[in-house]
């Protein structure tokens, strides 16, 4: 596969950070901890703040060292997701200029820097296209695509040095790595299902972990690396597989009701965490390995957008609301020491369902 040298990769940077570092310097409506929060997020959520201003910014993930955040960013001069990063703090306390990492070609999503801080791990549809693959065909309702042109890649920091990961056929996405580095985790439908698979950091070593007929993805470690939280929803009834076969075909989801489960590293011990009903999704470890947050639409399942932040203990009990924006809250992640909460938010949007990423530091 053909990269762009490494010159045109500094270019590339520079332009790809311009429409970003714009709308970063234009600022929100109101960027003051308190406007930030909403009636009853004050329980876990202090001194909020806005990192990034315009456009869709999603799924911000730390660092091992907690300094630094990699996201995907949509917006003006940028027509599908691409890579980013972008240190959490600064020495003036003002917005970070956000540093393009993808190389601009295709959409990518799901990067998470390696513990060592000197490579990202995303996926990738440029191998496939240059161009955006075209959106989903919502006369099916509201579905997710699963593009088979998703490969995982991984690069330096400064963009340069792409290299393939895993190359396997359809769907390979929604990766991490363990906090020892040493292991990957990650979806794909290589077998023709959606399943969780494990792989070593160097894509050696494809173990597949689940095999039960539906999607299950969006893994996450926990932070001994001896568990995996995932999203997952089996369908039962013949109506059911039906309707999930049918859209599969097309590569597309419906993610009506996903529960979150916990497995094994080793993808025993299966067991289902949330009984809700709702779409929850976008589940991550908390620290002390005891509880899970996650995004859900549980306050409402009606609406397509009102998602909000919870966390439950492993066991499934004691559920606690964390946000309580009518709008858009998702793609949770606490810093290493369970003091900080990174998040995307439609909150002090300039545009509607504007999503930006906040961050804040966490109560228990």
């Amino acid at each position: 596969m053909n990269f762009i040298r490494k010159s045109s990769v500094l270019l590339v940077l520079l332009v790809g950070a311009l429409p970003l570092l714009r709308a970063q310097q234009a600022g929100g409506t109101d960027n003051t901890s308190s406007s930030l929060l909403s009636p009853g997020e004050e329980k876990h959520l202090r001194n909020i703040r806005q990192l990034t201003f315009g456009g869709q910014n999603a799924e911000a993930y730390f660092s091992a060292d907690d300094r630094m955040l990699s996201f995907q960013h949509q917006g003006q001069g940028v027509p599908c997701d691409q890579i980013y990063t972008m240190p959490v703090d600064t020495p003036d306390g003002k917005p970070a200029t956000p540093k393009l990492i993808s190389s601009g070609k295709g959409r990518t999503t799901c990067s998470y820097i390696f513990p060592s801080g000197d490579r990202i791990l995303y996926s990738s549809t440029e191998g496939t296209s240059s161009d955006c693959p075209p959106r989903p065909d919502y006369s099916h309702g509201y579905v997710w695509p699963v593009y088979s042109s998703y490969k995982i890649y991984t690069a330096k920091l400064d963009g340069s040095d792409i290299k393939l990961l895993t190359d396997a056929p359809g769907y390979n996405a929604e990766s991490t790595i363990s906090r020892d580095g040493k292991k990957i985790v990650f979806t794909s439908t290589r077998n023709g299902d959606l399943d969780v698979y494990t792989m070593n950091a160097d894509g050696t070593h494809i173990r597949q972990l689940t095999h039960e007929l539906g999607y299950d993805g969006g893994p996450f470690w926990s932070a001994d690396g001896k568990k995996i939280v995932y999203r997952a929803e089996h369908p039962k009834t013949p109506q059911e597989i039906a309707d999930y076969k049918a859209l599969y075909a097309q590569g597309l989801i419906r993610p009506g009701n996903l529960e979150i489960w916990v497995m094994d590293a080793n993808g025993k011990h299966k067991r289902q965490v949330t009984h809700n009903g709702a779409a929850n999704f976008a589940p991550f470890f908390h620290p002390d390995g005891k509880r899970i947050i996650f995004a859900s639409n549980l306050a409402n399942p009606q609406s397509g957008r009102d998602f909000d932040l919870y966390i439950i203990n492993e066991d499934g009990t004691g559920l606690q609301r964390i946000t309580y924006y009518p709008d858009f809250d998702a793609f949770p992640m606490f810093t290493s020491d369970g003091k900080r909460l990174v998040w995307a938010s439609n909150r002090n949007g300039k545009e509607p369902h504007e999503t930006n990423i906040f961050i804040a530091d966490w109560v228990n």
